[in-house]
């Protein structure tokens, strides 16, 4: 069976299918719906060949149903009949989740996806469990995301930017108690380095994640 996989960011959309090569860049923002993100893919892969839909949505999903609104998207994710819209069998989960599952080798492992916001999540012996900490206080009346996201790179510069981001993996190392954290998000580049124990997940990990949701053991996903 082939999977397309739509991973929806902040800033692009990303899709592949197991039944093609190419990855298709999409422009996001803030203004995107549902409806609008739906037509954008269904109109460039146009003649594609899959079977299923893996979704990874950048906000809270549970029970594989989108249960609020994202932060940094238009409105109407609630409630939408994506199965319709495409039409083709649907799984959502957290975008964080799906790379996080992607770039899973075993043991516990911690995710952080640094992007426009912060996507977490965590595996435990192959239980996918995702997590909402980025909105979460964390300094001078400001967010894990106002630090780590995209806003704080801006705010801070690229050096004070890199000196939260390795607290906040120390931080959550110690408190998770992981055996590994990876990192993926369009500004894992702009690390200079990373500390023992953890690593840069690879471009393909929303891909593999996606394409996993439909293979055995996809139950195990929770959140």
């Amino acid at each position: 069976m082939h999977v397309l996989v739509v991973d929806i960011g902040g800033t692009h959309i990303k899709v592949r299918a197991t039944s093609r090569k190419q990855l298709v860049k999409i422009a996001s923002g803030p203004t995107l719906t549902p409806r609008t993100m739906v037509k954008a893919v269904r109109d460039a892969t146009a003649g594609w060949d899959y079977a299923a839909v893996s979704l990874g949505y950048p906000g809270v999903v549970l029970h594989g149903r989108i249960a609020r609104e994202p932060i940094n998207l238009g409105p109407g994710w609630v409630g939408f009949n994506f199965s319709k819209a495409f039409p083709r069998p649907v799984r959502i989960v957290n975008d964080a989740a799906m790379q996080a599952l992607g770039g899973y080798k075993g043991g516990r492992m911690l995710f952080l996806g640094l992007g426009t916001g912060l996507g977490t999540a965590l595996i435990i012996d192959g239980v996918l469990a995702p997590m909402e900490i980025a909105h979460l206080p964390y300094r001078k009346g400001r967010t894990y995301e106002d630090y780590v996201g995209k806003a704080g790179l801006r705010r801070l510069g690229k050096k004070r930017w890199r000196q939260h981001v390795a607290n906040v993996i120390t931080m959550f190392t110690a408190a998770l108690e992981v055996d590994e954290v990876v990192i993926g998000g369009g500004n894992a580049k702009r690390l200079a380095r990373v500390p023992r124990g953890v690593r840069i997940g690879g471009n393909a990990d929303a891909f593999l994640g996606g394409v996993r949701l439909w293979k055995a053991g996809a139950g195990d996903v929770r959140g």
